[in-house]
């Protein structure tokens, strides 16, 4: 089992069951959400269990996908595309060491002209 939460605690929760490898997207929705590109986990929904959900709110972002974040210290929690039997958590998210590796990037065109793209496997202008 993992544990995680956001910054100030008012979301916490628990991962029941194995994450994926950890995905970077440089998608311009991410950079803007977070400042740089969001490196994001994931897992089934029936393994995630949330301890704590005051803080917690969710933005339409899409017409596919939402937004998990604190409302309380704005921390970016998670993302969750309509329809999908799993949730992506932010990986600095999750109390420490989170056993998934980096395993590529996503949405490269979109990279920010301030940071270079290093780690993981592949590379995608898309998802």
């Amino acid at each position: 089992m993992k544990t995680g939460s956001c910054l100030c605690g008012a979301v916490g929760f628990e991962i029941h069951g194995p994450l994926r490898p950890v995905i970077a997207c440089h998608c311009v929705q991410c950079r803007k959400q977070t400042g740089t590109y969001m490196s994001a986990t994931a897992c089934a929904d029936a393994d995630l269990a949330y301890t704590r959900s005051d803080g917690l709110a969710w933005y339409r972002s899409s017409p596919e996908a939402q937004r998990g974040f604190c409302r309380l210290c704005g921390s970016a929690l998670f993302w969750k595309a309509d329809g999908s039997s799993t949730t992506s958590i932010s990986a600095g998210a999750i109390d420490g060491p989170s056993g998934a590796p980096l395993d590529g990037h996503i949405f490269c065109e979109s990279a920010g002209d301030y940071y270079e793209i290093a780690g993981g496997s592949y590379r995608k202008d898309r998802w």
